[in-house]
Formats: C-alpha cells, structure tokens, sequence
C-alpha cells in the first residue's frame, strides 16, 4: 500500500497521476508535446490541491524511462529525480512499452490466452520501438528498435496472433496482410504507469537516483532478420 506519484512524458501526450495502493485518486494530461516541461509541474501543483496531499507525503516517484521523445524522457526523469533528492524519497522506472501493454490489458479489449501484445512508438521513417508481451504481460520479445518491413513478425503470426497498437502501428497497418494480425486504438496513461509503479513498490524495486538514465535505442534492425 503506497502513496506515488508518476509521471509519463514519454511520447506525444504528457500525464501525471496520483494512485493509491494502485488507484488513480488524481489525473491530468496534456496532448501538446512541446508543453511537456510546463505543463508538469504545474499539474502537479494541481492534483496535490486537489487530493490534500503534499510532495513529502509521496512514498515514492515514479516514471516511464523510455523508449520515446529524448525531450520529453528527460523532463520526466528529472523531475522525478529532483523530487526524490528533495525528499529523499525512492525512484521507480518502468519501460514505456510495458506501460501500454498494461493499458491494453485493461482496455476493455479482449484477447485470447495466446495473443502477443506489440506496442509500437514511431521512432522515424520506417522505425519504431516495439517489444511482444503475453496476456499475463510477461515480456516474449524485449523492447528493442526495429526497421519495419513487410516481413516483420511475420514468422509468429502464422500460430499466434498479434495485437499492434501505439503511434508506430499506424505506419505498419498497410504492410500486413496475415489474418493473424490484429490493429487496435489504444492509449496509455501516468494511471497504467501508477498499476505498475505499486507493484514495483511493494517488491521495492527501485533504480538508483544517482545513476538510472533514459532508456534510449539509437541501433534499428530489421525483424525480418531476427526469429520474429
């Protein structure tokens, strides 16, 4: 049971949440990409208002370590980090891409026990971010660049099908034809990040404050050429 606050800047929208042993008690988001460094803090005013709670009473600090924006990444790392200096609080990071696996799974969607999640964040003309997750949001494929192609993942949709899903799945929808292929609207949030975040929490699975960097990917592979 954890009081944190998380904190998402990692792709074009921005969210900040309060959770409560899990539960969202506070939201706000913005859309606007290039307002990501004054929207934050601001909202964090906000929600602290809101709920009667202040940044002292906050058990731990969460954000979404990437991949995505370099921007908008390290202006959630560091106000996540400057807040865990200043109240010598821990800091929780967890992967971008299991964030919005995690929204998928409670987006409402259904899916089968053999379906493989693929979020996809566009990275630049024909890559992305992507990594394959199971329904229990065990990770089959480690979030990793990919070069996209019409081949791409092509070897495991002949048994299992996949679900692509983020801003890097719009650009891949016209170069897949296998029935076994599966593309849905689905957006993820600081609230996703706060589910996770409390699981961390209570395994106290924190990163170091001093050293944890964003997680950035500069190498893109094609994965036509890989066992996907």
């Amino acid at each position: 049971m954890a009081l944190l606050l998380n904190i998402d800047t990692a792709t074009e929208a921005a969210s900040v949440g309060i959770s409560l042993n899990g539960d969202s008690i506070a939201f706000r988001e913005n859309q606007h990409q290039k307002e990501h460094a004054s929207f934050v803090h601001a909202a964090i005013s906000d929600m602290l208002e809101e709920v009667g709670y202040s940044l002292q009473d906050i058990e731990a600090f969460a954000v979404t370590s990437g991949p995505g924006s370099y921007t908008g990444l390290r202006v959630g790392i560091a106000a996540a980090k400057g807040f865990c200096y200043a109240f010598s609080k821990p800091l929780i990071m967890v992967n971008t891409l299991e964030v919005m696996a995690k929204a998928a799974l409670d987006s409402g969607n259904t899916f089968s026990g053999t379906d493989l999640l693929c979020p996809m964040i566009d990275a630049r003309r024909m890559e992305v971010f992507a990594a394959l997750f199971d329904i229990g949001l065990n990770c089959v494929l480690p979030p990793q660049p990919v070069i996209l192609d019409g081949e791409s993942f092509n070897k495991l949709m002949i048994e299992r099908k996949l679900v692509f899903f983020g801003s890097g799945s719009l650009k891949f929808g016209p170069m897949v034809s296998s029935r076994n292929s599966q593309f849905a609207n689905i957006s993820h949030s600081a609230k996703d990040l706060g589910t996770l975040a409390e699981q961390a929490f209570q395994k106290k699975n924190f990163s170091d404050v001093s050293y944890s960097e964003p997680s950035y990917f500069k190498d893109f592979h094609s994965t036509s050429k890989t066992h996907t």
